[in-house]
């Protein structure tokens, strides 16, 4: 072993320390790294910064952009949803559901990428479940990598090794030569997760100060708000039609509040706050909040012309994306003390509907809008979000008490799920069909998604891990070091010896085993690269067929299941679900080994070693 070779092992060795010690943190690990490896002369600073020019720490990046929007337009919150409903109460099928769904999309798309997304994902649904994070962001970590096991271009190290056949004058693997291996891994990995699960799940992320938060249901119950909301379409023949909101009075003479009023806007439906000038038109769909006790609601709308509809629920909370609540007290040098909501003017000043008053310890029943109000009063407020959101800034008249949990669910931009999924169509079909290549197929769905305004700038630069690409960027220079050492040439004239007079399982055992313990300390493509020569040239030795020793390369560099370090999906997660060093390895050894038997049991039968 030369000297430079001993000092590049003797910093991969620090490095791995760090990291089980999570002493410093990891992205800090990666900086560390990036600056001591041109101190030692093997490679150069240039050669150490290469990693910020890499085009996959560009996909990444862009990746999660991609990903924070199909947060914002409520793509990833339908997914969530629908893994819920579909799963119900049990934990067991919901992740059984979530590494089918991150394995099949990995099959065609960027496993990275998948993990990116899905990540907002599974956040969402342990806060709906009340899962600690870490038992779904492993789940969801490990699917993704056996979705590199599934098809051609599922992962980088596949094409490596399909590269290598080609250029040795082999005809390649086709797309879905690996399938056959994916699947039962895929089995196997999600029964071993549903055991190993156990082991994470007292990490959790759960914000304490959510659990004080009052929901909309809470303050239905609260203000007896159940049984008084209604919801009418306008028709052509109502006397409405053409009066404003002030004309028709129907609060003074009818006791019935409009909350909020759904008028479609082309193909959309726009959702906004009722004013006095407000003026209805026909097919328009009012929300309505009846406070009077004698008003018979089902006998006025006949009367009206106005069509009653049905609701999904309870006062309102279907919309909770467009209509919010506010609970707010009046300040005790506010200029609404003595004067009632209708004086005040309360709904043009605030754009808010008063559905609720309570003083004291008691919810007043009826007659709310014709109370003046005194100091101390706390009201109940109803309206659209960004009508709610003004009232933080504004604390002259009202102080702003509390807002439901349901706030922070609010999508930025709830009408663009349709937009925000041709993006990733169009993503994934060039990277697919191999059009473009992979970083300019997700750069050009990062375009689109601004130019359809799913996204903006602000949003895509927050929504970007730097930490993980620091530390990804900061732990590629080894890589080369070890090849320019000759670390790589030791590793595979030892691997020639280790093998020599070893029977057929026991060297595709010996060949896996080494390709998977090379990705502890550098890229899974990387190893693919300096791996699948070998394969080959032990094939050649024993005058084999090349194939199965190549898919035992390839499906060894996607068992990356050991460290955190192992692959970039690994990296992502690590935050999330606030894992240490040990968790990898105490879940990812028995994996691996899981993943080696299948594939050496596979392998030479599915793929003969001689023709």
């Amino acid at each position: 072993m030369n000297p430079d070779l001993a000092i590049v092992l003797g910093l991969l060795a620090l490095a791995i320390a760090m990291f089980a010690l999570n002493k410093p943190r990891m992205d800090a690990v990666g900086l560390i790294m990036l600056t001591a490896l041109p101190l030692t002369g093997v490679i150069t600073m240039g050669e150490a910064l290469a990693g910020f020019s890499d085009p996959n720490i560009v996909l990444l990046g862009a990746l999660f952009v991609i990903g924070e929007g199909l947060v914002r337009t409520g793509v990833a919150q339908r997914v969530g949803d629908w893994l819920i409903r579909t799963a119900g109460t049990s934990e067991t099928r919901l992740i059984v559901l979530l590494m089918a769904v991150v394995a099949t999309l990995g099959a065609f798309m960027s496993s990275t990428g998948v993990v990116a997304i899905f990540i907002p994902v599974a956040l969402r649904i342990a806060q709906s479940t009340g899962m600690a994070p870490s038992q779904l962001m492993m789940p969801l970590s490990v699917a993704a990598l056996i979705s590199g096991m599934m098809t051609l271009v599922a992962t980088a190290p596949n094409l490596v090794v399909n590269s290598e056949l080609v250029r040795h004058g082999i005809a390649g693997f086709s797309f879905f030569s690996f399938t056959p291996f994916g699947v039962p891994v895929l089995l196997l990995g999600i029964l071993y997760m549903l055991f190993a699960r156990r082991w994470l799940a007292a990490k959790s992320h759960r914000d304490a100060g959510d659990v004080n938060r009052v929901s909309l249901l809470d303050w239905i119950e609260k203000y007896q708000l159940a049984e008084r909301e209604f919801r009418v379409r306008v028709t052509p023949q109502s006397p409405f039609v053409g009066k404003t909101l002030g004309e028709i009075k129907l609060r003074d003479d009818s006791g019935i509040n409009v909350v909020a009023v759904e008028r479609k806007r082309g193909f959309s439906t726009e959702v906004f706050a009722p004013r006095a000038k407000t003026v209805l038109q026909a097919e328009d769909i009012l929300l309505v909040d009846v406070f009077a006790p004698k008003v018979d609601i089902h006998q006025a709308c006949p009367q009206l012309a106005l069509e009653e509809l049905p609701l999904t629920g309870a006062y309102f909370s279907d919309r909770s994306q467009e209509i919010g609540m506010a609970e707010v007290m009046v300040a005790a040098d506010s200029s609404l003390v003595g004067k009632t909501v209708i004086e005040a003017g309360f709904r043009s000043r605030f754009r808010l509907t008063l559905v609720g008053l309570r003083r004291g310890q008691k919810a007043m029943d009826g007659g709310h809008l014709s109370a003046p109000l005194k100091v101390g009063d706390t009201l109940l407020l109803i309206g659209p979000w960004k009508e709610i959101s003004r009232l933080q800034s504004d604390r002259s008249d009202l102080v702003l008490l509390n807002l439901p949990t349901e706030r922070s669910e609010v999508l930025p931009v709830s009408g663009k799920a349709l937009q925000a999924l041709v993006c990733l169509v169009v993503m994934v079909v060039l990277m697919i069909g191999g059009i473009v290549p992979n970083v300019q197929a997700a750069l050009i769905a990062c375009l689109l998604m601004g130019a359809l305004r799913c996204i903006d700038l602000d949003s895509a630069y927050r929504s970007i891990h730097w930490k993980s690409l620091i530390l990804i960027v900061g732990m590629l220079p080894f890589s080369i070091a070890l090849q320019k050492t000759g670390g790589v040439e030791l590793a595979a004239d030892g691997l020639m010896a280790l093998t020599s007079g070893a029977g057929t399982y026991a060297l595709l055992a010996s060949l896996f085993a080494i390709t998977a313990m090379l990705g502890l300390f550098i890229s899974n493509t990387a190893t693919a690269v300096l791996m699948a020569p070998v394969a080959l040239a032990i094939a050649g030795d024993l005058q084999a067929s090349p194939y199965p020793f190549a898919m035992i390369v390839a499906l060894a560099a996607s068992t990356a299941f050991m460290t955190p370090i192992s692959s970039p999906v690994n990296t992502l997660v690590v935050g999330p679900g606030n894992y240490q060093f040990g968790d990898f390895v105490r879940v990812g050894v028995p994996l691996s080994l899981i993943a080696m038997l299948v594939s050496v049991l596979l392998v030479p039968r599915l793929l003969p070693l001689f023709p």
